[in-house]
């Protein structure tokens, strides 16, 4: 390299040895991560692997090797009669008590988290930051602390062992989480939007609805993708509070995990627990980068 290029460049001439170490080091990052990919990948793909093999071959194969033969029984009898017993029809009709729980239990925590965002981040009023900070004292609170006084709760407003039950626990168990999402995003709008919106004539809902929830796709998102997996996935609620014909899916899964009726059968287990976790994967892998740009779309005000 000549001295014009030096001039030009502003910096010395790496060496071929400085380049050779950092790709060296670059490649080792690299293979680091795969690694530590791999060992988490791992369980995933024994139970994806069991769940393609005959009992036979799960008893005298390996438990990481390929299915010799793919079969796919174990998926069928895990959906429509993996149980025996009391729970003999398999995860359909649980999957779909978990369906009809999780949908609207998301939409009403979300709608309501954001209408409480929206008061608290907008409309200031005397004791806002007191009761604020009552409401996310409940996001801390156990699950175990409430369930009696829920149970008596549920009892009194004849929703006790029903799905809108359910419904009505995770609504409001949720309700702190919400609120704290829209709230810190809605403090990032700013306040001159709902002044110019009052001085238009504007009332307190109209605001809402015209100018905040149109801008409230990022975060919302997040809260529904949050709101889902937390409803999908408990299982404390959802044996405590429901009868045999509302199980979630949690609850089916757990019984035929623990079925001792006959030959345990490792395939339909772990067939029968990726299917319960499949929606919440697929939520995760449709919307999974918008949960990491609505959790930051709050973070910086101005």
């Amino acid at each position: 390299m000549t001295d014009a290029t030096l001039t030009q460049t502003g910096r010395e001439p790496r060496s071929a040895g400085a380049l050779i170490g950092r790709r060296l080091l670059r490649w080792g990052l690299y293979a680091l991560l795969c690694l530590f990919a791999l060992y988490y990948l791992l369980p995933l793909f024994v139970m994806l692997t069991t769940s393609l093999k005959s009992l036979e071959e799960i008893r005298t194969g390996s438990l990481v090797a390929l299915p010799r033969e793919v079969t796919f029984d174990a998926w069928g009898k895990a959906w429509s009669g993996a149980c025996t017993g009391i729970q003999c029809e398999g995860l359909r009709p649980f999957f779909w008590n978990s369906v009809m729980m999780a949908v609207p239990g998301v939409l009403l925590s979300t709608l309501i988290g954001a209408l409480n965002g929206y008061i608290f981040a907008q409309w200031r009023f005397r004791g806002a930051n007191l009761f604020f900070a009552f409401l996310l004292f409940g996001c801390f609170i156990p699950f175990q602390v409430v369930l009696l006084p829920m149970a008596r709760m549920l009892g009194i407003f004849g929703l006790a062992g029903t799905i809108p039950g359910l419904i009505f626990v995770h609504t409001i168990y949720g309700l702190g989480f919400t609120t704290l999402f829209f709230r810190n995003y809605y403090v990032t709008i700013p306040h001159e939007l709902v002044r110019a919106a009052k001085i238009d004539g504007a009332g307190f809902f109209r605001i809402f609805w015209s100018i905040f929830l149109p801008l409230s796709l990022p975060i919302a998102v997040v809260t529904i993708i949050w709101q889902f997996t937390q409803i999908w996935n408990d299982f404390l609620f959802g044996v405590s509070f429901s009868s045999a014909g509302s199980q979630p899916i949690t609850v089916a899964l757990n019984n035929i995990v623990n079925s001792t009726t006959g030959v345990k059968e490792y395939n339909v287990d772990m067939a029968a627990a990726i299917i319960a976790g499949l929606p919440t994967l697929f939520v995760y892998i449709v919307a999974g980068k918008y949960f990491i740009r609505g959790l930051t779309a709050g973070s910086v005000k101005g």
